[in-house]
């Protein structure tokens, strides 16, 4: 029996999507994907509908290489709005407390540094995080009772930017894997008395990706109807490799590359050669090879790349 034929092109790299506003990250990838004819499209982190701003998506070989760019830094820039709130913690929920009060900016700069460092966050009600085996925010949208428990998560900054007015701030912020801003907003609220939610939140770093490189949908339409090869398109993706620039590199020879593509060990030999390492990528003629590991000097493939 023939095989069953797969549907799109095999595009392989990264694409920083400026992602825009009221549009789910799995709707941006599903949108993106359809433009590019993709086989194979996944994110690096998730954002909010009401959020704008950095979503590197990945093409095909580059999906093996999602987790690192989940792991990296992000840098945010978002409007709080004191006084409400909110169930979702932002701007798309419905309000369930008030307060007539309002923060100093003297009030406000005196709070940060308890928010700054590794912090205790409970996360959103409404977050993608799974209980027994269901997203939160599902079950929050069908009035289950939400229990989640506080995580230790960093946050390597947060500065207060501007008040526009008395009920609203500006802050930006740099936060390791897993916190929340929804849950900065609410927590920062609650401690300052006045209660808050996000009303704004732009994404401006993803680890490597950064807002500088983005490019938005309206523009990726545009370059799809220049080329009917979709080069033009093509031209605007990263390398596979970008989300690895922070574990080190390997340079191999040809037989030893050939190894690993098989999926098989390399004895790794020399003075200088490493004995032990969580993660590497090796490469060959500048091409990426796989992402290893080193044990007692043996490299070992965890994920092999087919881009031949």
């Amino acid at each position: 029996m023939a095989g069953k034929k797969r549907r799109g092109d095999p595009v392989n790299g990264w694409l920083v999507l400026d992602k825009p506003h009221d549009m789910t990250s799995t709707a941006a990838v599903g949108a993106v994907k359809r433009l590019f004819n993709a086989r194979k499209a996944g994110h690096g982190g998730t954002l909010d509908p009401l959020a704008t701003g950095v979503l590197p998506i990945a093409f095909g070989e580059a999906t093996k290489t999602v987790q690192w760019a989940m792991e990296g830094e992000k840098a945010y820039r978002f409007t709080v709005r004191w006084g409400e709130e909110r169930d979702t913690d932002d701007a798309e929920g419905e309000v369930i407390a008030t307060s007539d009060m309002r923060p100093s900016r003297a009030e406000i700069e005196a709070l940060l540094p308890d928010y700054t460092g590794e912090i205790a966050q409970l996360p959103p009600r409404f977050s993608a995080i799974k209980i027994r085996g269901e997203r939160a925010y599902d079950l929050a949208r069908d009035g289950e009772e939400v229990e989640l428990r506080p995580r230790l998560v960093h946050i390597d900054h947060l500065e207060l930017v501007e008040m526009p007015d008395a009920d609203t701030a500006v802050f930006e912020a740099i936060t390791g894997k897993g916190a929340y801003v929804r849950a900065l907003a609410r927590d920062m609220g609650r401690d300052l008395g006045c209660l808050g939610h996000i009303a704004e939140l732009r994404r401006t770093r993803v680890g490597p990706f950064a807002i500088e490189d983005a490019i938005s949908l309206e523009k990726l339409e545009e370059l799809r109807h220049k080329e009917a090869d979709r080069s033009a398109l093509r031209a605007v993706l990263l390398p596979v490799q970008t989300a690895l620039d922070d574990i080190p590199a390997l340079a191999l020879d040809r037989n030893q590359a050939a190894r690993l593509l098989r999926g098989q060990q390399v004895i790794l030999r020399g003075a200088e050669a490493p004995v032990a390492e969580q993660a590497v990528l090796a490469m060959w003629k500048g091409k990426p090879i796989a992402i290893c590991a080193i044990e007692a000097g043996l490299l070992k493939p965890k994920r092999v790349f087919n881009l031949s």
